[in-house]
Formats: structure tokens, C-alpha cells, sequence
């Protein structure tokens, strides 16, 4: 009973030991060291005893020994995973950095080239006011004209940041339908990321809506694929009878009129219990 007492003494104070955050390597040290005392105090113990209770005591002495190297072991992984978890957290910062510094020298190389010109345009233009009016009023339009330019390029550049890849918002309308009870199935093109996502990504959220509001059923399916050219966008759904899933409110003319104007179609039908929205659009409108 006393040499069981030892040692479980010596087993949680070495225990304790290793659960004090060291510097590197001392707990492991710690471990090793736990396990000579602790098989020291064993030895010297059971030469008490007779030869035939030795038996009576090795279990003991093998889970004491085996306490502070588990201890180590574990808090070593525990280490590990922090670790781990502080160097996603900085991954994911040092991403948003380069991407803003990215951000900053588009920026940078767009209005810097703009702005040049329009300062060379209108510096031609006060020099040309007195001995040539027309000719200044044409660098002063010229001007103006980059002024536009310079716009619509800011406008294309924050587009371009603001976009999320098409097969990104599929999986996220897919979340979303499946977060508001409903079953999904989601079929996607490998190759979706060359769709064009300013295109159908508007109508992937619109029809998204549309089987939230107007649905009420239980499951949906969302498919993009690439066919003889043309990028197609199914979205079906199933309906209570009670719904009326095509009407105008649906928002199914806006998005008829958009993928229109790019040279493409849309198709809303009712089949049964279900309804379907396929959306075609030119593969070049990507390019």
C-alpha cells in the first residue's frame, strides 16, 4: 500500500511538472526524467517485497510511468493545433494584404496613366486658348473624354474585386437552399469559373429567391453546364400546388431581358409539381 502511495505521489507531481508551459524541449526532458524517478522509486520499493509479489505491483508503476509522457505527448499536439490555427489566421491576413496592395497598384497604374494625359490635355489646351480657341476647346473635349475613361475603368476594376466566381455563388445558393430545409443537388462544369459570372451570377441569386419565395417545396436541383458553345443554367424546383411559381412578380422578365440583351434566352416551365428555369448564354459573352 505505501509504495502505491509513492508512487502515484511522484506519477502527479511529475504529471504537474509537465503541465507548466516550458520553454522548448524542457518538458520533454521532464518526461524522461519522470520516468527514471518514477521507475527508480519502484525499484527500490519492491526489493520489500517478496519474489512472489512482484506481480502484485508492475501494473501500477507501468500507468504511473505512462502518465507524464502522455501528458507531454498531449499538450505537445495541443501545441500543434494553436499553432496550426494561428498560421491560418495569418495566412488569411497576409491574403487580404497582398490582395488590397494588388488592388492598390491597379489602382495606382489606372488613374496614374489618366490622370497624365488629362493633365498633359489640359496643359496643351491653356497654352493653345489665345492663338487657337478651336483647337483648345478639342483638348479640353479630349479631357473630358478621358475623364470618362478613367470612370469607367474604376468602374470595371471595382466590378472585377467585387465579382465572386460563379461556381462559388452556385455553391452558396446551394447552402442557402439546403439551410431552408430543402434537398439539393448541384451540378457544376469544371470549367464554370469561365463563365460569365456578372451574367448569370444575377440570375443564379434571383432564381435563388424565386424558389425561396415562390417554391415551398422540398428540393431543388441547380445545374451550369457548357453545351456546343453555350453556357446553360438549370434551375428546377418542385412547388405546392397552391404557389405560382411563373408570374411577373418572380422577377422572371428582368432576368429574361437581361441574358436577352447579350444574345441569349430564357426558358421557365411548369412540369407537373415542378418548375424549371434554363437560361442560355453565348460562350463568347465570357470572353
Amino acid at each position: 500500500m505505501s509504495t502505491g502511495s509513492l508512487l502515484l505521489g511522484v506519477g502527479f507531481a511529475a504529471q504537474t511538472l509537465c503541465l507548466v508551459r516550458w520553454r522548448a524541449g524542457v518538458r520533454v526532458r521532464l518526461a524522461v526524467l519522470s520516468i527514471v524517478v518514477i521507475v527508480a522509486v519502484w525499484l527500490i520499493e519492491v526489493t520489500r517485497l517478496q519474489p512472489e509479489g512482484y506481480a502484485q505491483v508492475f501494473a501500477l508503476p507501468f500507468f504511473v510511468a505512462l502518465l507524464p509522457p502522455l501528458t507531454a505527448t498531449s499538450l505537445w499536439w495541443w501545441d500543434i493545433v494553436c499553432e496550426l490555427d494561428r498560421a491560418r489566421r495569418a495566412e488569411g491576413r497576409l491574403a487580404a494584404a497582398q490582395e488590397r496592395l494588388r488592388l492598390a497598384g491597379d489602382l495606382h497604374d489606372l488613374q496614374g496613366h489618366h490622370l497624365q494625359v488629362i493633365a498633359l490635355q489640359l496643359e496643351l489646351a491653356e497654352k493653345m486658348m489665345a492663338r487657337d480657341p478651336e483647337a483648345a476647346g478639342d483638348q479640353v473635349r479630349a479631357a473630358r473624354a478621358s475623364v470618362d475613361d478613367a470612370r469607367r475603368g474604376t468602374r470595371d476594376l471595382a466590378a472585377r474585386f467585387r465579382g465572386v466566381p460563379l461556381p462559388d455563388e452556385l455553391a452558396n445558393a446551394a447552402d442557402l437552399l439546403r439551410a431552408a430545409g430543402l434537398t439539393v443537388d448541384l451540378n457544376v462544369d469544371a470549367t464554370a469559373d469561365r463563365a460569365p459570372a456578372d451574367v448569370l451570377g444575377p440570375v443564379v441569386r434571383e432564381s435563388t429567391t424565386n424558389v425561396l419565395k415562390h417554391g415551398g417545396g422540398v428540393s431543388a436541383s441547380l445545374s451550369l453546364v457548357r453545351q456546343d458553345g453555350t453556357w446553360v443554367l438549370v434551375v428546377e424546383n418542385d412547388f405546392r400546388v397552391a404557389t405560382t411559381p411563373v408570374s411577373d412578380g418572380a422577377g422572371l422578365s428582368g432576368i429574361a431581358e437581361r441574358v436577352g440583351a447579350l444574345g441569349g434566352d430564357m426558358d421557365a416551365t411548369r412540369l407537373d409539381d415542378r418548375f424549371r428555369l434554363t437560361v442560355r448564354v453565348p460562350e463568347e459573352v465570357a470572353a
